[in-house]
């Protein structure tokens, strides 16, 4: 009894040393991307955490401070912001909330609309029509920035809330978002079922594909704003009066300034600070419509 004790205890143990040594080479393996992350954060977030905390700082403590050592000027900053050029700031980040909330949910809708029919229908040219659009995707907005304002021009548009606005409208990345996610999203016995029931085209799309798109179509709205809202090239090509300036041209403008007025670096940073404050409040409502079911009410297989 004893002997056999003594054996079945012996693998026991050589199993307990096996394992206790198996996880060790795992660890050290599970540290690279965990470092590599944090990594990726702190290079991302460093430039944001120096704005934050450099727009705390006055003239005087912006020059002669420790960099990251906060400051007693934010209050004062933020009046100054205010009362230069009679709030011209606001009227900056107002143009930014129209170009980009308003060109984010018309670009969003005409993308949701032509990425279903690409998906759902079956015509000639579908992936001509597909391949074209992810030719615009790789095409670099510089080269399409001169064209699209010597068309405009033409139209008698430029320098007007509309020529930034219209260039927007059709995004090809988000197309291409789109219709990768109507046909996952939206299975074809669901839309031949409402035909067959006797529904049409644009019902089919509005009560039964587009609610399976929102989680899809929330991606393309944010990631439109954020570049919309991002914006420098289209707006400073295309405007010349600085009250339908968005906030990336008019802190630039602040900023070229700033070399003869050195006053004017803190509500540059300032203002910057100010101008990131709405793409996290947006990214922070948005997500919940996020779903991690991408096929919440369809049709399961």
């Amino acid at each position: 009894m004893s002997s056999l004790a003594v054996r079945e205890a012996g693998p026991a143990a050589g199993a307990d040393s096996g394992t206790a040594r198996a996880p060790r080479p795992r660890r050290r393996i599970a540290l690279v991307p965990t470092l590599t992350l944090v990594l990726g954060a702190v290079y991302t977030l460093l430039p944001v955490a120096w704005v934050v905390i450099a727009s705390t700082k006055s003239g005087h403590e912006l020059f002669s401070t420790f960099t990251f050592l906060p400051g007693t000027g934010f209050t004062q900053n933020l009046k100054d912001l205010g009362a230069y050029r009679d709030g011209i700031y606001w009227r900056w980040m107002g143009n930014s909330a129209l170009y980009a909330g308003l060109g984010a949910l018309l670009s969003t809708g005409v993308s949701a609309l032509s990425g279903f029919a690409l998906a759902t229908y079956r015509f000639r040219g579908r992936e001509s029509v597909f391949n074209v659009l992810l030719a615009g995707v790789l095409m670099p907005p510089v080269i399409l920035a001169v064209p699209q304002y010597l068309l405009l021009a033409k139209a008698n548009v430029t320098d007007s809330y509309l020529s930034v606005l219209l260039p927007q409208i059709l995004s090809p990345y988000g197309v291409y978002l789109a219709r990768i996610y109507a046909a996952a999203a939206v299975p074809g016995d669901v839309v031949e079922a409402a035909r067959m029931d006797g529904a049409g085209e644009w019902r089919i799309f509005t009560r039964i594909a587009l609610p399976m798109m929102i989680p899809g179509m929330v991606t393309v709205f944010l990631f439109q704003f954020v570049a919309v809202w991002n914006n420098f090239l289209l707006p400073y090509i295309m405007l010349s009066n600085d009250e339908r300036f968005p906030l990336t041209l008019g802190l630039y403008t602040l900023l070229a300034q700033g070399s003869n007025q050195p006053a004017l670096y803190t509500l540059v940073i300032t203002g910057a600070f100010l101008a990131v404050i709405p793409l996290i409040a947006l990214f922070l409502v948005v997500q919940r419509f996020w779903s991690l079911d991408l096929l919440s009410g369809a049709v399961k297989s």
